[in-house]
């Protein structure tokens, strides 16, 4: 695997990490585009008849629910924050004056407003809300379930053959986005570089290659490396009493159906699109939201876009001013694109982080955690547009009203996609576990 650092971040405990990009790559024996794209020999990896597809923004660190879909004007100053509230294409419905791209087509989604939970530990509620099991804390912090991303992938596999299940744009480092014990065959494909700080998101020149022939190798002399590979394996196989082989060839021929169809490479392209989309969506996240219609149009099941680091302990106000303006055209100028090409109603978009933020601005001009409310943003596969679910008290700290909870946040997806979460996939250990532990999607998105 090839793996090209991306840049180094700082979380709020002061931990430094690195993010990467993963590209698969031709091995000195044969073909491997890396073991993200192993498909299991199952009929659950083979592409499903049903077209719904999902597009998560994930907003890691915790977006504000003040300063986007739950604004309170009238609160004192220490609670409503830095912005006015602007009307929206959703009668009834403001948004924060930083977000007119949102503004524009509010009346394409619809808007939860008591989202909450009990957990302000960035591990362990990104874990819950991700995969809809609560996490770790502290120290220990590996994956434990396989996130919604990857079930789907396990369950429903690509929508078009020729496509990875799952692409992720900037992830953080986490992991919960990934697979767990389902092994790194529904892992996403990592493109990109996680944005921290003032940053945009930033598309390495080198992603492309991971879907391409390379070392001006030609379709005639991949087939020959892949049958020298099956002739490695055949005689690996005969010695490999634990089965670790067993559907070798099909992962190999997976991954020639992805470089030989040339769809997911075509979808990294930006420069395929006409000059006025491009210009429309922007630079950066914008850039990575276009291709992420891209990627769903060429087969790829579940894209998930993280955008930025919301974390913002201080000067709120300086952080917003610089990312929710680009946040706000990617997501804003996406749900219009999708809603133009007709690909809204099987295109599945949220928008969420681990949890929201202080009412009540802490002296150092920022918020900090709160799980007790957040707002998310639906629109698409399948949903009712228009709704405004659940509400909060007049300084947004707690739901009043219908809240949800991360179970029913993540049935959600499965709603969309037709999975029921009562459905059991084996653990580590062999045990039958149900996708949720409970929760179920709000009966008024659908």
């Amino acid at each position: 695997m090839l793996h090209l650092p991306g840049q180094s971040y700082r979380l709020c405990d002061g931990r430094t990490r690195r993010s990467f990009l993963r590209a698969g790559f031709l091995g000195l024996t044969g073909l491997t585009l890396s073991d993200l794209l192993r498909v299991e020999a199952s009929p659950s990896a083979t592409p499903n008849s049903s077209r719904r597809s999902v597009i998560l923004i994930w907003q890691h660190g915790g977006p504000s629910q003040l300063e986007t879909f739950d604004m309170k004007p009238t609160a004192p100053i220490e609670y409503r924050g830095p912005y006015e509230p602007i009307d929206s294409s959703l009668p009834g419905l403001q948004v924060s004056e930083k977000m007119p791209y949102h503004a524009r087509i509010m009346h394409h989604t619809s808007v939860i407003r008591s989202f909450t939970h009990g957990n302000g530990d960035h591990w362990a509620a990104a874990h819950w809300i991700l995969t809809g099991y609560l996490g770790a804390t502290g120290n220990d912090r590996p994956p434990r379930k396989p996130s919604a991303c990857a079930i789907t992938s396990h369950l429903l596999g690509p929508t078009r053959r020729g496509a990875p299940s799952a692409v992720n744009f900037n992830d953080g480092g986490f992991g919960y986005h990934g697979a767990a014990y389902l092994g790194v065959a529904h892992n996403p494909i990592r493109v990109g570089e996680f944005s921290y700080g003032n940053e945009a998101g930033r598309m390495p020149t080198a992603e492309a290659s991971s879907f391409q022939l390379i070392d001006g190798m030609s379709a005639d002399r991949l087939g020959n490396r892949l049958n020298m590979t099956r002739q490695f394996d055949q005689l690996r196989r005969q010695v490999d009493a634990s089965g670790l082989h067993a559907g070798m060839d099909r992962m190999s021929q997976q991954a020639v159906d992805i470089l030989l169809s040339g769809r997911t490479r075509d979808a990294l392209d930006a420069s395929a699109e006409p000059a006025s989309i491009r210009d429309a969506y922007g630079p950066g996240w914008g850039e990575q939201a276009m291709m992420a219609r891209r990627l769903i149009e060429a087969g790829v099941r579940f894209v998930t876009l993280n955008t930025g680091y919301w974390d913002d302990h201080g000067n709120i106000k300086g952080a917003l001013d610089d990312k929710l303006p680009r946040h706000d055209r990617a997501v804003g100028v996406l749900i219009a694109d999708l809603a133009e090409r007709g690909m809204l109603e099987d295109t599945l978009v949220v928008t969420a982080g681990e949890f929201g933020r202080t009412p009540r601005i802490n002296p150092g001009a920022g918020r900090d955690h709160w799980p007790q409310a957040q707002s998310v943003l639906v629109a698409g596969g399948g949903t009712r547009p228009g709704q405004v679910i659940g509400a909060t008290n007049d300084k947004a700290e707690y739901p009043t009203a219908r809240p949800v909870s991360p179970n029913d946040f993540t049935a959600i997806f499965y709603r969309s996609l037709g999975i029921s979460p009562e459905h059991t996939i084996n653990d580590h250990s062999g045990r039958p576990t149900k996708l949720l532990p409970g929760g179920t999607a709000p009966t008024e998105l659908f």
